[in-house]
Order: C-alpha cells, then structure tokens, then sequence
C-alpha cells in the first residue's frame, strides 16, 4: 500500500517559504529606499546642463518617488528649475498645473517638454560636433553623402560654410580632383552630385 502525501506538512513548508520570500523582498526594497540617490542641482536654462539635469531626475524619481502622484512628480521637478526666464516659466507652469491645466500623463512627458523648451542650444552644439568629426575613410561617397546629410540638418551650417565642410571631411583624393575643376560654385546639392560622379569614377579605375 502506497504512502499516502503528508498534505499539512508540505502546505506548512510552502508558507515558510513564502515567510521568508517576503522578508527577503522587504529587506530589499530597505535597501533601495535606503539607497544615497543624489539630487538634480539647480536648472537656470543653462542649455549645456539639460542632459544631465533631465538623467537626474530621471534616476532619483525611478528610486525615491514611485507611488507619488505624476503632479507631485511634476512639481518637485519645478522646484529645482529656477533663475531668469526658467523661473518666470516655472511658475507659469505651478499656476497652470494648480488650475487643472497642465496635460502630461507621464512625468517623462513634461521631461521631454523641458528638453524641447530648453535644449535647442545643445542640441545645435550636438549636431555641430558630429559634423565636425566626420570623415569619409573608406566609404562610398554615396554612403558619406547620406550620413553627412543627417549630421547637418539642424547643425547651423548652410551655403558655403557647409560646402566647405563637405570638401573637407571628403577624401583628399576627391577633394583634389574637385578643386581641379573648373566650376568651383553651385549648391550643396551640386557638390554632392560631382563628388559622388568623381568617386564613383575614380573607383572604377582602381
């Protein structure tokens, strides 16, 4: 005859598993409310600081502020934005959000309208940086041509300050064989077009 299972005996085992899951999951929720998070300084507008400003709060909410309510969020957000214009747009932020008439559904929502508010500074600065850095190498023209194109819309530059970009983040072989010839004016389009003329050309003779 087959011994039948000890139900109360294992049913006692799982709860003292579940016992001492739950302690293990309390203690490790202390740790994270326990957890040294540093705070965002201070926000004047200051376009090189929003990157930094926006992962801060980013990373203090995700450890210090779940369970709050979005607006609570929102305006310990708004506390640290503060001096000049930032000031004067923050409180005309509290008084709509006290009015009922600040639509964010997420706190990253408003994260991304301070980044659309107050970064377009860096973000031209971003852009003019991956400009500058780019180089040719061993890519087609074609190839460069496209990843030129998408580094420079909204870099600042334009007309010939950007034509002369072009010419010197391209191949010094092509660009010589640019300088060569005789028409030395046109649009950025039409010095895409001889460029990638003289490459393909140059590459089928090798």
């Amino acid at each position: 005859m087959s011994q039948q299972p000890n139900y109360p005996a294992i049913i006692r085992q799982l709860q003292e598993q579940i016992t001492i899951l739950s302690e293990q999951v309390a203690v490790g929720r202390g740790a994270v409310a326990n957890l040294e998070v540093s705070k965002p300084q201070v926000f004047d507008r200051t376009s090189s600081k929003i990157s930094g400003f926006i992962t801060v709060c980013k990373i203090y909410r995700k450890a210090r502020m779940r369970g709050m309510l979005v607006e609570e969020q929102i305006q310990w957000v708004l506390s640290y934005v503060q001096e000049g214009a930032a000031d004067v747009w923050k409180e005309n932020m509290l008084k709509e959000l006290e009015a009922g008439k600040l639509e964010f559904e997420t706190v990253g929502e408003f994260l991304a309208e301070i980044k659309k508010k107050f970064g377009r500074g860096e973000e031209k600065l971003v852009k003019t940086v991956e400009l500058r850095k780019l180089e040719q190498e061993g890519r087609s023209m074609e190839e460069f041509v496209q990843e030129f194109k998408r580094a420079a819309r909204g870099s600042g530059y334009e007309r010939r300050p950007l034509v002369e970009e072009f010419k010197r983040e391209m191949n010094v072989i092509i660009r010589r064989k640019l300088m060569e010839a005789e028409n030395q004016s046109g649009s950025i389009e039409q010095w895409y077009r001889r460029a990638m003329t003289l490459d393909r050309n140059w590459r089928k003779s090798k």
